[in-house]
């Protein structure tokens, strides 16, 4: 597997890839969360659509990565850019890991920790200063994950699947 910055190319894959990790992470086969199908449609099209990952990638102050492997398919991806999530110490310049998911089948690889450095060292280059994320409440992998990295939790905030409303905890380095 290798490690690249994401390109247009990669647009339709990445879309379907987004919305495969999401779908492994939260519904039915992994964490369990109940969306209706009307609000995972929703929450889907405006997330997860080959146009709004093209958007993302021709946005400059963004950067994607992907995890390649062997046989061209796309396991897992990165994104970082300017930080969005509603916290009050949030400045001009502020930088979030957006996402960072791995498909289950190439979870324990090693892939995810290599992101996950690669989008650190890209920030601290490029957006030095706090590094924010937001993290579901209920992934406490991931939590724990980020929290043995240096981050720690300094609010919450409401993250809306359609019209569905989840608790995030909002992580700071």
């Amino acid at each position: 597997m290798i490690i690249r910055t994401a390109t247009l190319v990669d647009a339709y894959q990445l879309a379907e890839l987004k919305r495969d990790t999401f779908r492994e992470t939260f519904l039915s086969d992994g964490y369990g969360i109940d969306y209706s199908p009307s609000d995972l449609a929703r929450y889907e099209s405006e997330n997860y659509s080959p146009e709004t990952v093209m958007d993302q990638l021709r946005d400059h102050r963004n950067r994607t990565w992907v995890v390649e492997s062997d046989d061209g398919a796309l396991a897992g991806y990165a994104q970082v850019g300017p930080c969005k999530l509603p916290h009050p110490e949030v400045t001009e310049g502020s930088a979030e890991i957006y996402q960072i998911y791995i498909r289950r089948s190439a979870q324990g690889t090693g892939v995810g920790r290599a992101l996950f450095g690669a989008a650190l060292e890209y920030l601290a280059l490029e957006r030095p200063g706090p590094v924010w994320l937001g993290v579901w409440s209920g992934n406490t992998r991931a939590i724990a994950f980020y929290e043995k990295a240096g981050f720690r939790r300094v609010g919450t905030y409401d993250f809306k699947v359609g019209e569905a409303i989840d608790l995030e905890f909002i992580y700071c380095r």
